[in-house]
């Protein structure tokens, strides 16, 4: 084998590409690459493959992590704070570990895994718990907690790969969040747009709850009533009240798309939360969800649980995306 072709081969093996002679009066094109898309997530593995682990006493390091499910402005960054101040609680920032994904490279790295008894789905449930449990470990803490509200979107994957996970649900009222939401980014979307693109995280946390089972807690609650709330929420997670949750002081990572990075999370300590909209300032396309979650009165003949989840809906054209803050 000449060296030219040895310099070859090992380019092809560092970046997959080949060096090769023009011919004479051949012209080549070249195909225009496409601009980077930072909305478009890497393709995580196919449902047909999501499982729960074969031996969970050796795949699964995490025991019983907790899982906020939330929409987004709901006040997740507060609760997180709270429970991430306490002694056997760590909460850290909005993490996304559903969109690490795991790819094999080559048929022989896809056989060997084969060999193993790991798919691609399996891969990635050992990545993302080995990525929590490293931060638990780090924090000398008993539990970890995660609140990111795209988790909604993927809560059957999410408890397929931790069976024994424990979930809290935290609703706002649905004019708040999408007030909220608007506020967070006036520059990129109307009043109207925030409220359609809010109800997706809404709706997605109305499936969770039907198919999970959990504690739901109101944000309205937990900034009316603070330590009522987190004596609740400790007494439902098995771990005993500590008054530090109330002083939670500065949050360690205040950063947008991470978690609430205004001025309100930054005071350390819970503060009372917004006026609830009257009912004639609730945008008609948030109604039904309202009647779902108690903040308006079921209407005569009607189903919330139902009406929440008819209508129009953007949700089937990004059903799992998260939208940047």
């Amino acid at each position: 084998m000449s060296w030219k072709r040895k310099v070859n081969d090992a380019l092809v093996e560092l970046t997959g590409l080949r060096i090769t002679r023009e011919q004479p009066g051949r012209t080549t094109q070249t195909r225009p690459r496409p601009a980077a898309n930072r909305a478009t997530p890497a393709p995580t593995a196919p449902a047909d493959q999501v499982r729960p682990p074969a031996d969970p006493e050796h795949d699964r390091l995490l025991k019983e992590p907790i899982f906020i499910m939330s929409p987004v402005r709901s006040g997740s960054t507060l609760l997180r704070s709270m429970l991430n101040a306490h002694s056997m609680l760590h909460a850290p920032h909005e993490l996304h570990v559903r969109r690490l994904t795991v790819q094999f490279g080559t048929n022989l790295a896809e056989k060997a895994m084969e060999a193993l008894g790991h798919n691609q789905a399996d891969l990635e449930h050992l990545l993302w718990d080995r990525v929590l449990h490293r931060e638990l470990v780090r924090s000398g803490k008993k539990y970890f907690v995660d609140k990111t509200p795209a988790n909604a979107f993927a809560y059957q994957r999410i408890a397929t790969c931790w069976p024994d996970a424990r979930y809290i649900f935290l609703l706002r009222h649905p004019a708040s969040i999408a007030q909220s939401w608007y506020e967070a980014s006036p520059d990129k979307r109307t009043p109207e747009e925030a409220a359609e693109d809010a109800l997706r995280y809404m709706r997605a946390v109305n499936r969770a709850r039907k198919a999970l089972q959990g504690l739901t807690v109101r944000y309205e609650d937990l900034t009316a009533d603070p330590e009522a709330e987190a004596k609740r929420i400790c007494e439902f997670l098995g771990v005993p009240y500590e008054p530090g949750m109330l002083e939670y002081g500065m949050p360690d990572v205040i950063v947008k798309g991470l978690g609430d990075w205004k001025e309100k999370i930054r005071a350390g300590k819970v503060l009372p939360g917004r006026e609830l909209p009257k009912p004639d300032e609730i945008p008609e396309l948030l109604r039904p969800m309202c009647v779902a979650w108690g903040y308006l009165p079921k209407e005569k003949g009607g189903s919330a649980g139902q009406s929440a989840e008819t209508g129009t809906d953007t949700s089937t054209e990004k059903p799992d995306q998260e939208t940047p803050a």
